[in-house]
């Protein structure tokens, strides 16, 4: 591991050189992250030779997740979302099941040898979307606000919602192969659900009060209320772990605790321009929390591509890459359409909407956590491989993708617009979901 590290801080500092020279081309970052990783990793010039299932490969996941989690979760303001909240709504009520179920069907369809456990367990996996895989479909201004949203709050929570849902698949499937005890499976399930939402209504609820309190009574120095929010995160997680309860469900749960009563704090600023004010203070509290999970990401991506895809690249199947384009078309744009019946969409919409759910980093995450204990899973590399292909496939599809029919679908709406598409009066700047 000697050059691994320095390989991965050179690619950072590469990208950072040309990054405002490809922003909106083709070219994303986690194509880039990614190839370059796929080529400095073991099984191409090596700079970058780490196994996959090290402690540092399953902390990194760890960590970038949990940032994620928090993160996205925290700016979730439902008030201000009240208007725009139909679509993520039934994205993520009807949609997920949906796209679960077909994943499953697909699975045992495509893919027959995985027992039906690591058919729903692989449908779970590949269920989360990661927005920041086509970032100008979230970001682009001339988009319709509606439509933005409802991608942009469909990806920052449905990993959350997944979460569990892996824990307690990942478990069957781990009682059925006979690894654990089914007893034991459920109560280890329940303990990692229970004191991870305990730990985050905690922790949450601590930054929340310390940070309303703290400005309210001008305590706190400007830096370090952005740092509030980065350590929450981590007393979320890190207070879950030795109670027995998950991390990542602590992490999602203390983001939105701490997003709800920092959102429902009275203001503390007086006279005009107040609420505005505290707006611009509650932006500047999450950059450090959004750039430092942007960072771990970048390195995750890079990891990705140096320590799974390269050796999941020769594992590759037809059925595998066969499994990998139906998820990321038929499983996915089949169960948008069936979600948005009856909101009376047109078909550029549904296909637009229907597109872009890429599978990136939470997806990236699940699969190191079922390598981290290998064996468990009678089926686990022909799941594991498949994941990760589609997870490659979806990084170059849906970055390529993003601005071309980004710009497209403007256009078209420009041409063809609906008011009730048209950004709501005080609606969230393009790309935040509250």
């Amino acid at each position: 591991m000697t050059w691994a590290l320095p390989t991965i801080a050179a690619l950072l500092l590469a990208y950072a050189a040309i990054s405002g020279r490809i922003a909106g081309t083709p070219i994303t970052a986690p194509i880039l992250f990614t190839v370059g990783g796929l080529i400095l990793g073991g099984n191409a010039f090596g700079l970058i030779d780490v196994h996959a299932g090290a402690e540092v490969v399953k902390l990194l996941a760890e960590v970038t997740l949990g940032l994620v989690l928090f993160s996205d979760a925290s700016r979730v303001n439902l008030p201000t979302l009240r208007t725009e909240i139909a679509l993520p709504a039934r994205l993520l009520g009807i949609g997920l099941p949906l796209t679960i179920a077909a994943g499953f069907g697909a699975a045992l369809g495509v893919l027959g040898d995985l027992a039906w456990p690591e058919a729903v367990l692989l449908a779970v996996i590949l269920a989360p979307t990661d927005a920041a895989l086509g970032q100008a479909v979230v970001t682009l201004p001339i988009l319709p606000s509606r439509v933005r949203q409802g991608l942009n709050v469909e990806s920052g929570l449905n990993d959350g919602i997944c979460v569990p849902l892996f824990l307690v698949v990942l478990a069957i499937a781990q009682a059925e192969a006979g690894a654990i005890g089914g007893g034991a499976a459920a109560r280890l399930v329940t303990e990692q659900i229970g004191y991870g939402i305990l730990a985050g209504l905690v922790a949450g609820a601590i930054a929340a009060a310390i940070l309303i309190t703290g400005a309210r009574r001008h305590y706190i120095d400007s830096l370090w209320a952005q740092i509030i929010p980065v350590t929450a995160a981590a007393l979320a997680y890190t207070a879950a772990v030795p109670l027995g309860g998950s991390g990542f469900i602590a992490a999602f749960v203390g983001g939105l605790t701490f997003g709800a009563l920092r959102h429902r704090a009275p203001d503390h600023h007086e006279g005009d321009g107040a609420e505005h004010a505290a707006e611009g203070e509650s932006e500047e509290e999450a950059d450090m929390l959004d750039e430092t999970g942007d960072v771990f990401s970048a390195v995750t991506f890079i990891v990705f591509g140096a320590v799974l895809l390269g050796p999941a690249l020769g594992h590759l199947s037809w059925a595998m890459l066969g499994y990998a384009i139906i998820s990321l078309t038929v499983v996915r744009m089949l169960p948008v359409a069936l979600s948005l019946i009856g909101t009376h969409p047109r078909a550029p919409t549904v296909a637009f909407v229907g597109w872009f759910g890429p599978r990136g980093l939470a997806t990236i995450v699940f699969v190191i956590l079922i390598l981290e204990e290998p064996g468990e899973l009678p089926h686990e590399e022909l799941l594991v491989t498949t994941a990760i292909i589609t997870i490659a496939l979806s990084v170059l599809a849906h970055g390529l993708t993003a601005a071309p029919l980004a710009d497209r679908y403007a256009t078209w709406f420009g041409r063809h617009p609906r008011t009730e598409d048209h950004p709501a009066p005080g609606a969230p700047a393009p790309g935040t979901p509250g």
